[in-house]
């Protein structure tokens, strides 16, 4: 009986699979029931809707000739990729310029945070659509309008983020810094960024994924080239195909963008 108990307990550890597999089992069963839903829908209440399998074979002609370029309006997925992420960089750094300085001061004055959470709560849920013909009248050329949407609608999370991780830094922290007669400078980068630095990397998370998505938007908007104009200009071809094989590509690079930071979120919580 003894010797039968400790054959079946060497024969689970023996069955029991790496954690890696069991994940990877994971995402491709969630992958299948999604495409299995959208073949679903596809084929009921949605019958103009590509199905998976259509998407993924237009999905494989657009990255098989990614870089072409037949003049302004026909050029190929990787340039039109390409530029959009320029876009969200440019504006994602911008706001974070404007948000992580704004987001220390608001985190060490209560009495700034009281003034300027209001206004904040005002801002924060507008549109990205409502910003736009705002950029286009301040700065008066579409490009920059389209960096200024994404600016101003990707820095709410690092500003909030940012000054919630400095308002909760331990007294303890702040008694031993006067102490040692820290200068403001020193008390800044050795106290409060390090304390406050995964709040402000989930921030940075959540407005660069803020930012992928207004791209699209913006770019539907501003016209010539990206991503949000490929899929606006896909559509008015009436070419279904197209626009749903350019939300699967925006799809999968949101990923990946949100994978690095939250490897990085990960790496300094550890």
């Amino acid at each position: 009986m003894q010797r039968a108990a400790l054959f079946g307990r060497s024969t689970r550890k023996k069955l029991k699979a790496p954690r890696w597999i069991w994940s990877s089992l994971s995402v491709v069963v969630g992958f299948l029931l999604f495409g299995a839903v959208w073949y679903l829908l596809s084929h009921t209440v949605a019958p103009r809707v590509p199905d998976p399998l259509a998407t993924l074979q237009t999905f494989l002609e657009l990255i098989r000739n990614p870089f072409y370029d037949n003049g302004p309006n026909d050029k190929g997925i990787a340039i039109q990729l390409g530029v959009s992420l320029l876009r969200v960089f440019a504006g994602f750094l911008l706001g974070v310029l404007i948000a992580l300085p704004l987001g220390v001061l608001v985190g060490s004055s209560e009495l700034l945070r009281g003034a300027l959470n209001p206004v904040i709560q005002l801002l924060r849920p507008v549109s990205p659509l409502a910003w736009f013909p705002v950029g286009l009248a301040a700065f008066a050329a579409s490009e920059k309008a389209a960096v200024f949407v994404i600016a101003i609608c990707s820095l709410w999370p690092t500003l909030i983020n940012t000054a919630a991780g400095i308002a909760s830094v331990p007294e303890d922290y702040k008694n031993v810094a006067r102490v040692f007669r820290f200068s403001p400078w020193k008390y800044l980068t050795r106290v409060l960024l390090p304390y406050a630095l995964v709040y402000i990397l989930t921030g940075f998370r959540l407005g660069l994924g803020i930012a992928w998505m207004v791209i699209v938007a913006a770019e539907m908007l501003s016209g010539g080239t990206g991503v949000g104009f490929f899929i606006w200009d896909s559509y008015n071809a009436l070419d279904l195909n197209r626009v749903m094989a350019a939300i699967l590509l925006v799809g999968l690079v949101g990923w990946v963008l949100d994978s690095v930071l939250g490897y990085a979120l990960r790496k300094v919580r550890v």
